[in-house]
């Protein structure tokens, strides 16, 4: 066990993070430790570094060297709004150690060299073509690397960057692994390091601060309607509407709340979203905490697509999709995304495979493929799976004569049929065996035909597939529509024929009106 971080009162009795805690008792016999909770630091960062979007709409927790403690912003274009980058550094920096944190961060063109230069030469800022330069004087360290990594360079004699500048790259690789190399090439630029942002990146948005804080979610509903108008205008000058909406309330002790909602069509009508956050904001159900007050707030748009201008002359059609639309919106926002769902076809002849629910919010587009022969007669009623019956036939082929549902009894009347409907072999369940390749010049030889094989113990094959395994009994249904003495009529199929080596199986799949 070691020390993960130490406080003040720690450091002036020389014990340092990383050291072992046994050694650490040795010299501070009356320490005191407390075990670290690293998923609550994990939360709490993650909630920190939202907050930071104030600053800079693409931020990240960079998890190279632990899940909690480094923070990365994209500040390309954002740094004029500060006056520079020096003044942006020493803003961010400042307002942080103003709440109590140790903090310490640069500048530079990669992940890996602003990383670098934050955690061994604070401050600096590393203009554009100098990142080689600035890490050569840095400890080997700066490059994320693990311990074993780092001992291994040391006792190579190779302590800082620059002394690995114009080595054997294969000779590195082979006795350090590729991370080394990966490492390098991403500080000096030559490897792109992407960053995943904690929050949606969004190229359009509008943004209030506050003089005071508010906290009353009417007054926030308020701010986001005159956002939404901003926004809206906006989008209407770029020619494009948005379906989903980030609603982002910066609040005073630094968190940041995210209301987002979610559009069936791409719209920029400021009503409409405004309304559409106030059905959000009804799903909250006392959830909602505005803490210390709300200082900011932001209402970002994307998933964008192309709206064209409404018209309102008298060639205008108006079909009722508009409206339909809206009210699908008012509803999600209300209920939730999966409250409402349609049902679309799929192509397939496999009754209870041709449809499936999917959110109106988030429709796909139709396959003219899928859609049913209007000549095919199905059940109004379909069951979700098909359920056992017993019966008794007059013929072994023919339709029943008696059905057992449930245990209720019915009397079969009338009967049509049979409809075959044959499984999709394309789609079956059959396992894949991969075979051994023979040797080159010998023939292929089961090892089972060998007397001298344990038949004991049968040979594996070297890769079975996890699908399950096919069923012959269900590659052929025989479907019968029936009609019993108190008029129902009911959907039943047929598995397997009679004389085979299992006796058929008899199913209820749907109802007639």
């Amino acid at each position: 066990m070691r020390l993960a971080a130490v406080d003040a009162a720690a450091a002036k009795a020389n014990l340092i993070s990383g050291q072992n805690l046994s050694d650490a008792r040795a010299l501070v016999p009356d320490l005191e430790v407390r075990e670290i909770d690293r998923a609550y630091l994990e939360q709490v960062f993650a909630d920190f570094a939202d907050w930071h979007s104030n600053a800079s709409p693409i931020v990240a927790v960079h998890t190279a060297a632990a899940p909690y403690g480094d923070l990365v912003l994209d500040i390309t274009g954002v740094a004029h709004l500060f006056g520079d980058e020096q003044k942006m550094l020493e803003v961010l920096v400042n307002r942080l150690r103003a709440l109590g944190f140790t903090v310490s961060g640069a500048i530079a063109d990669t992940v890996g060299a602003a990383w670098a230069l934050a955690h061994f030469s604070s401050g600096r800022i590393v203009p554009r073509g100098e990142t080689e330069a600035a890490l050569a004087s840095l400890p080997i360290v700066g490059l994320r690397l693990e311990e074993a990594q780092v001992s291994g360079l040391n006792q190579m004699g190779l302590k800082t960057i620059g002394q690995l500048y114009g080595r054997d790259r294969r000779a590195l690789q082979a006795r350090f692994g590729e991370t080394l190399i990966l490492r390098l090439d991403q500080a000096l630029g030559r490897i792109e390091e992407r960053i995943t942002p904690r929050l949606p990146i969004a190229e359009y948005y509008a943004e209030r601060r506050f003089a005071e804080p508010i906290g009353y979610m009417d007054d926030v509903l308020m701010t986001a309607r005159d956002l939404a108008i901003q926004l809206g205008l906006r989008l209407e000058a770029e020619g494009l509407g948005a379906q989903t909406f980030h609603l982002l309330l910066y609040r005073v002790d630094h968190k940041v709340m995210n209301l987002t909602i979610n559009a069936g069509r791409a719209t920029r009508d400021p009503n409409h979203i405004a309304q559409l956050f106030v059905h959000r904001s009804e799903r909250l159900e006392g959830e909602y905490d505005a803490g210390f007050g709300i200082d900011m707030i932001r209402l970002a748009a994307s998933s964008l697509a192309e709206v064209q201008s409404t018209q309102l002359g008298a060639f205008e059609v108006q079909d009722g999709a508009q409206d339909l639309d809206r009210l699908y919106d008012r509803m999600t926002s209300r209920l939730g995304p999966l409250a409402l769902t349609r049902s679309k076809f799929v192509n397939t002849h496999i009754p209870e495979r041709a449809t499936k629910l999917e959110p109106v919010i988030a429709q796909t587009e139709d396959d003219p493929e899928a859609l049913p022969d209007p000549e095919l007669r199905r059940p109004l009623r379909l069951l979700p799976n098909p359920e056992p019956i017993n019966v008794m036939a007059e013929v072994p082929h023919g339709p029943p004569m008696r059905i057992i549902w449930r245990r209720i009894a019915y009397r079969i009347l009338k009967a049509s049929g049979p409809e075959r409907i044959e499984a999709e072999w394309w789609r079956s369940g059959k396992n894949l065996e991969v075979l051994e390749r023979p040797e080159r010049g010998s023939k292929r030889r089961d090892p089972r035909d060998d007397p001298k094989t344990d038949t004991q113990k049968p040979r594996e094959p070297e890769h079975v597939s996890a699908l399950a395994a096919f069923d012959p009994l269900t590659t052929v249904r025989d479907y019968y529509i029936i009609e019993d003495d108190g008029g129902r009529r009911f959907w039943i199929f047929r598995i397997g024929l009679y004389g085979a080596a299992e006796a058929p199986r008899w199913f209820l799949h749907g109802f007639f009106a």
